[in-house]
């Protein structure tokens, strides 16, 4: 027994060098080549976005590319395992397709009336963006947000195949797409049609990728980030189909840790608004032995796909920047959130001390800020104060 785990423990040791090694990698490569890269793309969406006629869908994605940013820069670190030359083309279309998703995610909650029928149609241009030869059409009778969400896809169709192993993943794309589509949907939709219409799809397609029905739903309602990594991959002209397959196997289970975290976090939030979130669909004390359960076949998926230490990198630091959130500080989740650390020790420790660093830096920054408009706002007191002497000075001398 002993002998064994210190096999484990080399092992495990072994994994977290090369997701160090991964991560050193992808920030020598990100930082010169894909930041510049990615700025230049959220500075082009700007002015699509302030031209949507219908002005509360207008300040709703110009919201998401202020507030959101951060999900496009993100996602785009997959895009350092494409080789340098066709390394712009993965960016423009990772960036496009999270903006894509982003608005769409804000786009499709609270509707009403035909929730399903409505999100379906909406989220056509995020399949087609996927799909070789499929650009949706303008129709007069489309929302007034039609034209930036059908840009938005023509712009992610043209990056992705634009390299050269686009039709290897474009099959296991498109299916992602329309799986990441249908959950987006139907998780929407159940503040008006209830869960079950939920459960009775997430059961018929669970079948066959491992995971239950919720985190199958929890897997497909992120699988934005499996369609990027699926980008990445056909960057390389070495990319198989059954790359594709293996990528896609992997970011499912690594999804639907997102999602299950996300609403962990948010848990407070939603409760105080009324909402029932994503983790309300598990009874109580059942997340604590299925999510870290979760965390270790997503790991073990991201080991077995090309490029496996990135994507276990990938993982940790998903992890990483959820558990650091001030949400998951919340007593109420906060033994989860350190069982999902244990399972990703020692991987996981660059990442955290990377998390820590940015996040306290956040809140630096915030507290200079505030220090300022605070002095700003003395200032002016004083100014205006010594302008009333002033004027009260002026108007003795003129009794005088």
């Amino acid at each position: 027994m002993g002998v064994h785990n210190r096999r484990a423990d080399r092992g495990e040791q072994a994994h977290a060098a090369g997701a160090l090694r991964a991560l050193a990698l992808a920030n020598a490569r990100f930082w010169p080549t894909v930041a510049p890269a990615v700025r230049g793309e959220l500075r082009r969406w700007q002015r699509p976005a302030a031209a949507i006629a219908d002005p509360a869908l207008r300040a709703l994605a110009l919201e998401k590319l202020a507030d959101e940013r951060f999900n496009a820069e993100v996602a785009a670190t997959l895009a350092t395992l494409a080789p340098a030359p066709r390394r712009p083309a993965a960016v423009r279309a990772i960036v496009a397709l999270e903006l894509l998703f982003d608005y769409l995610d804000g786009r499709t909650e609270g509707i009403a009336e035909d929730p399903i029928g409505q999100g379906e149609r909406l989220f056509a241009p995020f399949i087609d963006a996927v799909m070789r030869g499929h650009a949706t059409g303008a129709d007069a009778g489309q929302p007034a947000d039609w034209g930036y969400l059908t840009a938005l896809s023509e712009r992610t169709r043209d990056g992705l195949f634009a390299l050269s192993a686009a039709d290897a993943v474009g099959e296991v794309a498109g299916a992602c797409a329309r799986r990441c589509a249908q959950a987006q949907t139907r998780i929407h939709a159940a503040a008006t049609l209830g869960e079950q219409q939920l459960a009775e799809w997430a059961v018929a397609h669970a079948a066959g990728d491992g995971l239950a029905w919720r985190e199958h739903s929890a897997g497909c309602a992120s699988s934005v980030l499996s369609i990027h990594a699926l980008i990445a991959a056909a960057a390389d002209p070495a990319t198989t189909v059954g790359d594709a397959e293996r990528i896609d196997h992997a970011y499912l289970a690594i999804c639907a840790v997102i999602t299950i975290l996300d609403s962990i976090v948010d848990r407070a939030e939603d409760r105080a608004r009324g909402q029932r979130g994503f983790i309300d669909l598990y009874e109580d004390g059942e997340l604590a032995l299925r999510l870290p359960a979760l965390v270790r076949e997503a790991l073990k998926r991201a080991r077995d796909a090309p490029h496996g230490e990135h994507h276990a990198m990938t993982l940790a630091g998903i992890v990483a920047y959820y558990t650091t959130h001030p949400g998951a500080r919340d007593p109420a989740v906060r033994d989860v959130v350190l069982a999902v650390r244990r399972e990703l020790s020692p991987t996981i420790w660059p990442a955290l001390a990377v998390m820590r660093g940015w996040r306290a830096a956040k809140r630096a920054r915030a507290t200079l800020r505030r220090a300022r408009l605070n002095d700003g706002g003395r200032d002016g007191e004083v100014r205006g104060e010594h302008a009333h002497r002033r004027a009260s000075d002026a108007s003795g001398a003129e009794e005088a």
